[in-house]
């Protein structure tokens, strides 16, 4: 892998991290002591902003990313080893598990409960220690277990913005393929390797995630926030959901005869699109915005998922080559 360009203001970097893990002390306190106030700030405002910073650039996130910062403050006290090479695919398996564990949880949980989700972000910091603890840099828990890295890797193989590492100055070659911070457009076909010149990177956990993810994204926004009885609903509806995108992907990439490359993206873009249609209207509501702040996020989403696709497009050349491989 080749070097990451050195962040040109590592200083300002520096103090956008301290300020992250400031304003998540800050959360976990409101969590506990005023659980309101904190819940709708986090889930109207903080969350329904964040796929548009990755459509921008998930460095704008990781570099900040408090957990990342934790996971590199435990890595650069001694010196962990490599996480192995066989262990990379599980990991990666892992993340998706969490993710898909995890954000039905808001729904008879996380959503509506504060402390809970406050002990949780506890938890989840300390995994992030530990593992950048055991292992060197980001691959303990941020190229591996993080939940958020496959929603990056889907959006950060053509950002919008250019942005350096804040993190490493120079590659140590934590992971020995797929680190979205070194080469992002290279993640994607580091992780699929060969399988993504057939259709058999539909079978990787990685292809499954992109195929099955704007149903996952669909199913969360047609369940409701209930108690905690609700959960097997709850996971049995968004599963339901995600198990029929993945088969629709199925027969539309074999139809058509998708390339990969082109798949991934359009995927990438439905779910990010399904997302706003829906938070849009929830965020309106909850902030007590006029209706009109509903088409308006929309419209401003829709215009940046545009954007992102045109500019994945790259060239001529290279859409011609995109659509001529997906024939």
């Amino acid at each position: 892998m080749k070097p990451p360009p050195s962040p040109p203001s590592g200083h300002l970097w520096r103090i956008a991290q301290a300020g992250g893990l400031g304003v998540t002390l800050l959360l976990i306190l409101g969590l506990f002591r005023a659980p309101g106030t904190a819940l709708r700030l986090l889930w109207d405002v903080a969350i329904p902003l964040l796929p548009a910073v990755f459509l921008i650039n998930p460095k704008l996130w990781r570099n900040v990313c408090p957990l990342g910062t934790l996971n590199m403050i435990a890595s650069s006290r001694r010196r962990p080893g490599k996480l192995p090479d066989r262990w990379l695919p599980a990991a990666g398996i892992t993340g998706i598990f969490l993710l898909l564990l995890m954000v039905p949880a808001r729904r008879f949980l996380f959503n509506e409960n504060g402390p809970v989700l406050a002990v949780t972000i506890l938890a989840v910091a300390l995994l992030a220690l530990l593992l950048g603890a055991m292992f060197s840099r980001k691959a303990g828990f941020c190229n591996s277990v993080c939940p958020v890295l496959p929603v990056e890797r889907l959006y950060g193989q053509s950002p919008l913005l250019n942005l350096g590492n804040a993190h490493c100055s120079a590659c140590g070659q934590c992971v020995s393929r797929g680190c979205l911070d070194v080469a992002p457009a290279k993640s994607i076909p580091q992780i699929l390797g060969t399988s993504r010149l057939s259709h058999n990177w539909l079978q990787t956990g990685f292809g499954a995630f992109a195929a099955s993810f704007p149903g996952f994204v669909l199913g969360y926004y047609l369940t409701t926030n209930g108690p905690l009885d609700t959960a097997g609903s709850v996971y049995f509806t968004i599963a339901l959901y995600t198990l029929a995108s993945y088969v629709l992907t199925q027969i539309v990439v074999r139809t058509l005869n998708l390339g990969a490359e082109l798949a991934v993206r359009l995927l990438g873009a439905l779910a990010i699109g399904l997302y706003y249609w829906f938070a849009s209207a929830v965020v309106t509501e909850h902030l007590g915005l006029h209706d009109g702040a509903t088409v308006t996020i929309r419209t401003l989403a829709f215009a940046l998922i545009a954007l992102w696709l045109w500019r994945g497009s790259g060239s001529p050349a290279d859409t011609r080559r995109i659509l001529l491989h997906s024939r």
